[in-house]
């Protein structure tokens, strides 16, 4: 009997193992230019994760273009050649059913970015420092 995830929990051992195997297996068909598309073997596209649904039909793939610039382009060839990349990506898993997959920008290193800023203006920081003096010294009354 199959049991159910409890709302609010993460991805199962299973979904995350599947997910990076897809990731590494179309980051390799990417860089080896395996699709015949002159447009998409042009670019260089960075797949950072791959998410997948719990019945393991839907892989979500995170990806950004070199630099960052091209993004909507990038989405677009990979979008053409969404068959082509299920076979080949398929070729080298052992699942018994290839999930679709579908493909998303990469924001995580812009989030990245945006935090240090905020962190980087003075009145953050300045707000950050308060917080830490409310606290007290680091190890009082822990021993």
């Amino acid at each position: 009997m199959a049991r159910s995830r409890p709302e609010g929990r993460g991805p199962s051992q299973r979904q995350l193992r599947v997910g990076e195997l897809i990731r590494r297996t179309l980051s390799e068909v990417l860089m080896r230019g395996e699709v015949h598309d002159p447009e998409l073997n042009a670019m260089s596209i960075t797949v950072g994760e791959v998410t997948i649904t719990g019945d393991l039909k839907i892989a979500t793939a995170w990806v950004l273009p070199l630099g960052g610039e091209g993004a909507d382009a990038a989405i677009a060839a990979l979008n053409r050649n969404r068959g082509a990349l299920r076979h080949l990506v398929m070729n080298g898993l052992t699942l018994r059913h290839a999930p679709e997959l579908r493909f998303r920008i990469d924001e995580t290193f812009d989030r990245m970015d945006a935090t240090r800023r905020l962190f980087e203006d003075e009145r953050v920081r300045r707000d950050v420092e308060a917080g830490r003096e409310e606290e007290g010294p680091e190890g009082e009354g822990g021993e």
